[in-house]
């Protein structure tokens, strides 16, 4: 764990930068150039044709500082859950290593539990800091001290109850994100009806386009938000899914493998 917390830090940080300068270049480079030529366009097309109703344009919905903002996040929310969903795939793939070699009918007595602890200590170093290893050692080490079986079974359900709270309070990052991309997004809603409050005078004289333009602003920037957020809901989910079955599966190898195997 002490070698974990490092990594996944500096892993969070640089995927924040990368996301940055990733959208930022595409912003620059793409969106508000396109998005220029599309509102220019609509302006000529508005002035030669009164009756002309102009397309709504995705780069210009998506061309303000809060829908950039808001892609930053989303990325970064990815690139996080990316993450943990590799970290978990990694552990469920020692579900199916047969970490108990058991014949059918074969009972486990105290003084065979160093026996089976030897295949879970000879695995790689790094799985051994995964839920399956450290709960059947925990079993396994439990059961040789106490020989109680009623206490090994509570042993692993514990372990694995709190790996499913750990798995949970490390989401609290993403749940942030989840929650800080509408609150962009109703950022610029304010920002937007702001600015057409402040163009008023200028739609009372008949000019309305510095008001529809902020307006605009106003429902792009949480149009955007809003379906970003459904996005990152929907992946912080399954994710949380998947950490949970972890838990449950594991306890369930435990009570298969070994609890039901073990006799006094």
């Amino acid at each position: 764990m002490s070698k974990k917390l490092p990594i996944e830090f500096i892993y969070q940080l640089f995927s924040l930068i990368i996301a940055i300068i990733l959208v930022h270049a595409i912003y620059v480079s793409v969106v508000r150039p396109n998005a220029a030529l599309a509102l220019e366009d609509q302006a000529i097309q508005l002035n030669a044709n009164p009756d002309y109703v102009p397309e709504r344009s995705a780069y210009v919905v998506i061309r303000d500082f809060e829908q950039e903002a808001c892609l930053i996040l989303m990325l970064w929310a990815m690139s996080l859950m990316g993450y943990k969903a590799v970290q978990t795939a990694k552990e469920k793939s020692v579900l199916q290593l047969d970490l108990i070699p058991l014949n059918q009918g074969t009972s486990i007595l105290p003084e065979d539990t160093r026996e089976y602890s030897r295949p879970i200590q000879a695995l790689p170093e790094e799985q051994h800091r995964y839920l399956l290893p450290r709960t059947l050692l925990t079993a396994l080490h439990r059961f040789r001290s106490t020989r109680n079986i009623q206490d090994v079974s509570h042993a692993v359900r514990a372990i694995c109850d709190s790996e499913s709270e750990r798995l949970d309070s490390e989401l609290s990052m993403i749940r942030y994100i989840a929650w800080a991309i509408p609150s962009i997004g109703f950022l610029g809603t304010v920002r937007g009806i702001g600015q057409a409050l402040g163009q008023a005078h200028k739609a009372v004289e008949g000019d309305i386009t510095g008001v529809t333009q902020s307006l605009g602003v106003a429902f792009n920037s949480t149009f955007v938000a809003l379906l970003i957020s459904i996005l990152i809901m929907f992946l912080l989910h399954q994710l949380q899914l998947a950490q949970e079955r972890l838990a449950l599966d594991a306890e369930e190898y435990c009570d298969v493998r070994l609890v039901r195997h073990l006799q006094t």
